[in-house]
């Protein structure tokens, strides 16, 4: 078949972006990459042997002549998971390097990723001089911010897509529409017990789910009148699934409420001005009267609890992300979603069992009782990671799982870039 385009594939990774654009008849003329593993696996998968290997961008003096110019610009500078140094950062840094390469090479078009945090508010500045540079290279540009659920994939993945597409060629581009095909979670991860799945889940009033106020946090996969598909293990956070760690080990009821009581008031101007404040034992015995110094020797001998300097008393866990024993989030089989995975090896998993509850209270018992008390739950596998990506089950993965899911956290959606290429293709 006759090869209907050529491109070049930076940062290029395992190959996120070469699947679909080879599938959509596409010829790659060179690539770069810098991490040996990556590299291995690229060349173990794609026949590499007519092309120009890159190697490091920032050492790149020419490229081949290309239609099209295609990469996932490391995130880590403006990544929520990362320091957020943006341009401050070596890897903010290698956007220069993109653009110095589509200005002196004119193809035609160019797609690159990046994280969502690019395109928040704080990151403004940064994102407007990146698209005015390249407008200044000669470029028409769209950007919009994808999720990898709309296009196929169970996976909660918001990604910012800047095209690029050369100004004399005069096209009004625009982005896919989502798709109405949704491959399910046990399509994507093996030995799943899912014969709960397909029950019908019961409504309920938010008010009894939320309290007066629907949380602000709440993603578009979680609703206001059904249980969440997923336990998040948290200290400094409430809800319905929120797992605590006195729900994990042996409390007396007194020591629930002064956790709760610490909870619920330690980010209250009241007690100081940080985010989460120690409160000392006469605060909390303002609110739980039944406190005493027993008590919290009890909690701090659980490491539920720890005694600042100054003698007051704050929660151990308060540090979200890291979640409880290891665990942040374990996602039920029946969810629609599992959340964005990472290059870091993470702490969310998915429970092997399924489980439905009549109110909160028997759904939260059921979870600990049949899900983590009998370790009915575990982290993905790399393939696992890789399905989540759009890559198939014939991809050669790296032998080391570890790494491999590293490589696949790092990836772009297959699935994404097939959709949008698709439509830019339209206007070759």
């Amino acid at each position: 078949m006759q090869k209907k385009f050529k491109f070049v594939d930076l940062f290029s990774g395992v190959g996120g972006f070469r699947i679909p654009l080879e599938k959509l008849g596409g010829k790659c003329v060179a690539y770069s990459e810098i991490d040996k593993n990556a590299i291995d696996v690229y060349k173990n998968n794609f026949n590499t042997n007519s092309e120009v290997f890159l190697g490091d961008i920032t050492k790149i003096k020419k490229i081949p002549k290309t239609d099209l110019v295609v990469g996932g610009v490391p995130c880590q500078a403006w990544s929520v998971a990362g320091k957020k140094k943006g341009f401050n950062d070596p890897r903010g840094k290698l956007w220069k390097d993109c653009i110095q390469l589509v200005k002196k090479n004119k193809p035609k078009a160019f797609i690159f990723e990046n994280v969502k945090g690019l395109y928040d508010p704080r990151n403004k500045g940064s994102l407007e001089l990146i698209i005015s540079e390249f407008r200044k290279s000669g470029y028409d540009v769209f950007h919009k911010v994808l999720n990898a659920y709309d296009f196929g994939l169970p996976q909660n993945r918001d990604r910012l897509f800047i095209v690029g597409i050369r100004a004399d060629i005069k096209l009004d581009f625009n982005f896919p529409i989502p798709t109405d095909n949704h491959k399910p979670l046990t399509k994507i991860i093996d030995n799943l017990d899912i014969k709960s799945i397909h029950l019908k889940k019961k409504k309920f009033i938010p008010k009894n789910l939320f309290g007066e106020k629907i949380p602000f946090s709440r993603n578009r996969f979680q609703k206001d009148d059904e249980l969440n598909d997923f336990f998040i293990f948290c200290d400094t956070r409430d809800g319905h699934t929120t797992i605590h760690s006195w729900d994990l080990i042996k409390t007396s009821q007194i020591e629930k409420k002064i956790c709760l009581a610490i909870l619920k008031n330690r980010r209250k101007k009241i007690y100081g001005e940080w985010d989460g404040n120690p409160l000392s034992f006469k605060s909390i015995k303002d609110i739980v009267k039944e406190t005493n110094i027993r008590n919290l020797k009890s909690l701090i001998k659980k490491n539920i609890l720890i005694q600042e300097e100054d003698g007051r008393y704050e929660l151990m866990n308060t540090k979200n992300s890291a979640g409880i024993n290891g665990i942040y989030r374990v996602f039920l089989p029946q969810s629609d979603i599992f959340a964005t995975i990472t290059a870091t090896e993470n702490r969310d998993f998915i429970a092997t069992k399924s489980i439905t509850g009549k109110n909160p209270e028997e759904y939260k018992k059921k979870f600990i009782k049949e899900i983590y008390s009998k370790n009915n739950y575990r982290l993905l596998s790399g393939r696992e990671s890789g399905r989540l990506q759009g890559f198939p089950d014939d991809f050669k993965i790296h032998p080391n799982d570890k790494i491999a899911k590293k490589q696949f956290g790092n990836a772009v959606p297959t699935n994404v870039v097939y959709s949008l290429a698709k439509e830019l293709l339209k206007y070759q």
